[in-house]
């Protein structure tokens, strides 16, 4: 009997949805415009932390040895500097290596301040456990013996990373604004189905019909709406996503940021936004009929 009256909802949400043909195409219209811009919006976030999250890893403090500091002090202030509980490692650098990265980067002209002429101070490298703990690290650092100067960005990395989750936030509630809108719309699209059919509703409840059994193919319309609206943006999404990808990696080739990579990530993304026009398909049906039937 349960079986029975399951394949008869799924009949009459069908039914409904080919009968009332305008609204079910609004209603699916409404979906896809809203999962397509949730796709955009989720994709950008999330490229967006990943090429931040690429910027913060390769912030790190670089500590400049006073001149008079000899062998053991230079090995000593590098045990202090690693004993820091934010401290994720160290590295230390000659001023030869220091002078030869400016050579590789900047050009021969610098070879003139090769040997006693060098005029880069020997260095430590250190890297943060978390890119915010950046400031504090350096903070501690210039507090030490025998450490002549200390750089790490200063305010510039500050700003940075308040703009980085500043970002994040406006992302996140743009995500949450974008279903709510859909739940919406969806609810209006199906609320306006509901009315056209009040008679029919009506005649079930006078014939003994129960809440449960009338919600039930308004429940399934729901979620074959959001199913069905949810096909047409991971198709635009995953074709677009690799364009910009393929756009993107020869723009950013050389350098250490990067964006997600298609695979899962396309998969992943295409699976929450069928689940999710699912739900707000399903729940903004439930709540439309829900209200009608409580008058």
């Amino acid at each position: 009997m349960f079986i029975r009256s399951q394949f008869r909802h799924v009949r009459d949400a069908f039914k409904s949805l080919t009968r009332n043909g305008l609204l079910t195409f609004a209603s699916i219209t409404a979906v896809s415009l809203t999962l397509l811009l949730f796709a955009f919006a989720t994709s950008f976030l999330l490229n967006m932390n990943s090429v931040a999250a690429s910027i913060e890893n390769d912030v790190t403090v670089k500590v400049f040895i006073d001149i008079a500091a000899d062998e053991a002090e230079e090995k000593q202030l590098e045990a202090d500097i690693s004993k820091l509980p934010e401290v994720a490692k160290t590295e230390y650098r000659t001023k030869d290596q220091e002078l030869e990265d400016v050579i590789e980067s900047q050009g021969d002209a610098f070879t003139l301040f090769e040997g006693d002429s060098n005029p880069f101070q020997n260095a430590i490298i250190v890297s943060a456990v978390s890119p915010s703990d950046t400031t504090k690290v350096a903070e501690e650092v210039e507090k030490m013996s025998y450490v002549s100067d200390v750089n790490y960005g200063g305010e510039s990395i500050d700003k940075f990373f308040t703009y980085v989750d500043t970002a994040r936030n406006i992302g996140i509630a743009i995500l949450v604004a974008l279903l709510i809108v859909a739940t919406f719309l969806i609810s209006n699209s199906v609320r306006t189905a509901i009315y056209a059919r009040g008679t029919e509703i009506e005649i079930m409840r006078l014939v003994g019909a129960k809440n449960s059994y009338i919600r039930a193919p308004f429940f399934l319309e729901g979620g074959i709406i959001g199913f069905l609206g949810a096909i047409v943006p991971i198709v635009l999404s995953v074709s677009a996503y690799y364009y910009v990808y393929n756009k993107g990696i020869q723009f950013l080739a050389g350098t250490s940021l990067q964006l997600l990579n298609p695979m899962p990530f396309l998969l992943y993304l295409s699976l929450v936004m069928l689940a999710v026009g699912i739900l707000i398909g399903s729940f903004g049906s439930l709540f439309s009929i829900t209200r009608f039937l409580k008058k």
